[in-house]
């Protein structure tokens, strides 16, 4: 195994490259990434729908693992966060059409909770959903989160149906090393 140690004068940064047949590891952006995943540069279509189903799968199919483990984390803490600050009434589709396809972006997660919100809380009687909606700007902080949630995974199926060249990314930052 060999290693090299590159310094990044503009960034001012250091990064250690092991290259072996296992894997490449960038200290800097502590990823790693699989060999097959590093080659291809492809279209993944299967992975872009996989990253809609569950926000980070997507990467997983195609190798980038601990991407993946960052976007599931990042989407659980906004989709959670949401629901906890601004209860289920943070996601509806017929009072917040608009905020409800931001938020859709986020994966069948949101579908569902739709429905249990217009399920469980919009067929109530006023008197009684009063207890189960938030008000004010609670509410407009939870659907906040949610809606980020759903547009940050867009760019996420964006990343996993089109990864960029992982070799193509090291061979630009060596060529900016210091001779």
């Amino acid at each position: 195994m060999s290693h090299r140690v590159l310094w990044h004068a503009a960034e001012g940064r250091q990064c250690l490259f092991r290259q072996s047949a296992a894997c490449i590891i960038d200290i800097t952006l502590m990823t790693h990434v699989n060999p097959a995943a590093r080659e291809t540069t492809s279209f993944h279509p299967l992975a872009a729908i996989l990253a809609w189903v569950l926000p980070g799968l997507g990467h997983i199919m195609i190798g980038q693992c601990v991407r993946a483990r960052r976007v599931m984390i990042g989407m659980a803490v906004l989709i959670l966060g949401g629901l906890l600050i601004g209860g289920v009434d943070a996601v509806d589709s017929k009072n917040d059409r608009l905020w409800f396809a931001a938020q859709a972006g986020a994966g069948p997660i949101v579908l569902v909770i739709d429905v249990v919100n217009q399920t469980f809380v919009g067929s109530r009687p006023i008197s009684e959903a009063a207890s189960w909606r938030s008000l004010g700007h609670v509410n407009s902080i939870g659907t906040l989160s949610i809606g980020l949630a759903g547009l940050i995974n867009v760019v996420v199926i964006l990343d996993a149906l089109k990864p960029r060249s992982v070799t193509r990314r090291h061979r630009r930052r060596a060529e900016d090393a210091p001779a």
